[in-house]
């Protein structure tokens, strides 16, 4: 019984520390909703063709469509943010 609650107790603090990790010291990661004053944030992204992407990022008070491919980034417009109507996607969706 004491082995048990042992791995409980190790696989909860691997577990709540993972969690403060990813709220707290991994700058790299966004959290649905929260900004942070991030200036460079994903809207949206929509996939093409396997290596053909469209991305929307937001970038102050603009945002931007660019087109990703293997020749390259393109930058296609900049549009004010109010027009867009979209909010973060989730860190979960941009491994997509």
């Amino acid at each position: 019984m004491e082995q048990t609650m042992a791995v409980a107790a190790v696989l909860a603090l691997l577990s709540g520390t993972l969690w403060w990790l990813r709220r707290r010291a991994l700058p790299g990661v966004a959290l649905p909703g929260k900004r942070g004053g991030r200036r460079l944030e994903l809207l949206e992204r929509l996939a093409l063709a396997p290596q053909q992407v469209l991305y929307l990022v937001r970038y102050e008070d603009h945002a931007l469509l660019l087109a990703s491919s293997p020749a390259g980034c393109a930058l296609i417009e900049r549009v004010p943010l109010e027009r867009t109507g979209n909010r973060a996607i989730g860190a979960r969706e941009e491994g997509r």
